[in-house]
C-alpha cells in the first residue's frame, strides 16, 4: 500500500482535496472527501473478492482515491470531473510508481464510472471493464441515503437511492 500512501501525501492530490473540502463547505448532499474515497475502495475491494477478481489492491484503492479528485475543476470550470480526474491521475500516478499499463486501466475506469453500469453478470472484455464497473457500483453503493438528512430534496432516482445497508 506504499503506492497508495504516496498518493494521499502527493502536494497535487492535497490541494485538490482541500479544493473540494472548501468549495463543498455548505453543501448539504452527498460531499467527495477522503471519507468517500475510503469507503469507495473498501467496497470496491469487497466486490473484487466477491467477484473472485485478481485486481491489486493498490490499484484498487488508486482507482477510488481519484475517481472524483477533479470536482473542483467541474465547480469552477465546467470540466466533468470524471475527465478533471483523469488529467489529475495521470500527473500523480507516475510520481507514486504505477507503471503505464496500471495508469491506463485506472484512468480507463475513472472516466468511465459514470457510464451506463455494467452488471454483476454482464460480460466484461478487459480488466479495466472491470475496474469501471466495481468503481461505478461502490461509488453509488457506498452513500448512506436511507440516513441521509437532505434526501428529501436529493435529486437522485429513487430507485438509485440505497434505502438499507449492503456493505
Amino acid at each position: 500500500m506504499d503506492r497508495v500512501n504516496q498518493i494521499i501525501n502527493h502536494p497535487l492530490y492535497k490541494k485538490e482535496l482541500e479544493q473540494i473540502l472548501a468549495l463543498e463547505q455548505e453543501r448539504i448532499y452527498c460531499k467527495h472527501n477522503i471519507e468517500h474515497f475510503l469507503d469507495v475502495a473498501r467496497v470496491m475491494y469487497i466486490f473484487c473478492l466477491e467477484e473472485k477478481q485478481r485486481i491489486a489492491k493498490d490499484i484498487i484503492y488508486g482507482t477510488a482515491l481519484l475517481h472524483d479528485i477533479g470536482r473542483a475543476k467541474e465547480y469552477l470550470e465546467n470540466i466533468p470531473h470524471e475527465m478533471a480526474s483523469v488529467e489529475i491521475s495521470q500527473l500523480i500516478l507516475p510520481n507514486c510508481g504505477y507503471k503505464t499499463e496500471e495508469i491506463r486501466l485506472i484512468t480507463k475506469a475513472i472516466a468511465g464510472h459514470r457510464k451506463a453500469e455494467l452488471t454483476k453478470n454482464s460480460p466484461k472484455e478487459s480488466t479495466a471493464d472491470t475496474l469501471q464497473h466495481l468503481l461505478k457500483t461502490a461509488d453509488k453503493r457506498t452513500r448512506n441515503c436511507f440516513a441521509c438528512e437532505a434526501k428529501a430534496s436529493c435529486n437522485w432516482d429513487e430507485t438509485k437511492k440505497n434505502k438499507r445497508i449492503c456493505y
